[in-house]
């Protein structure tokens, strides 16, 4: 076997679970309390082998938003079809996005970044900026549905941003803020045809 993949391997090992045990720290204590002595123990790893890998607290943090970041990106999104119609492709768009927002793995790092927002708001700044860049897909096949003179909007971002807040409002604060149950199979149904049949009757 190559060693150098084996060490590879290993090293992606190391890596995923001092990312793991930060996040774990960052939920317990709080981005200012926390410290790499604690995460490194956390991921029974050296405090020098975190700092081989992320050479500051701020560095490991950037991590976990990238992570988060990449989570968002569900895989290519549909793109618009002129020969189907909107409501399927929007409760499409929707499930994928609901799906998402059940990952517990997800909600874990949105408290992280949350939490840690608050206390610094120009980290919350570019967060939310991040983040935003990431829910791109909507605003894609709004713009694309648009050009097509199936949607009446000259603000693709603005609608697409009140769609998420139809399903955010059910399906992530209730959760990242209250500790809430994510949503059964029903519940995601409910809403992503609640919010596809609001939408559609402002803008279709």
């Amino acid at each position: 076997m190559d060693s150098t993949a084996t060490h590879q391997r290993l090293t992606d090992r190391k890596r995923a679970a001092i990312v793991a045990a930060a996040i774990e720290e960052f939920l317990a204590s709080g981005y200012d309390v926390a410290s790499m002595d604690r995460i490194a123990a956390r991921a029974s790893v050296s405090k020098r082998t975190v700092y081989n890998h992320f050479p500051s607290k701020e560095a490991l943090f950037a991590a976990i938003l990238h992570q988060l970041w990449d989570a968002s990106q569900t895989g290519d999104a549909p793109a618009y079809r002129t020969d189907q119609p909107l409501r399927a492709q929007l409760l499409d768009l929707l499930g994928r996005k609901l799906r998402l927002l059940n990952e517990e793995s997800f909600l874990a790092l949105a408290r992280v970044a949350i939490a840690a927002g608050i206390h610094s708001p120009e980290r919350a700044r570019d967060m939310v900026g991040r983040l935003g860049d990431r829910e791109e897909d909507l605003t894609v096949w709004i713009r694309a549905a648009a050009a097509d003179g199936r949607l009446k909007t000259d603000d693709p971002l603005f609608a697409a941003l009140q769609l998420q807040a139809l399903v955010k409002a059910f399906a992530f604060w209730p959760q990242v803020t209250m500790g809430q149950a994510t949503l059964g199979e029903q519940e995601q149904k409910q809403v992503a045809e609640s919010a596809a049949d609001m939408f559609l009757a402002r803008y279709a």
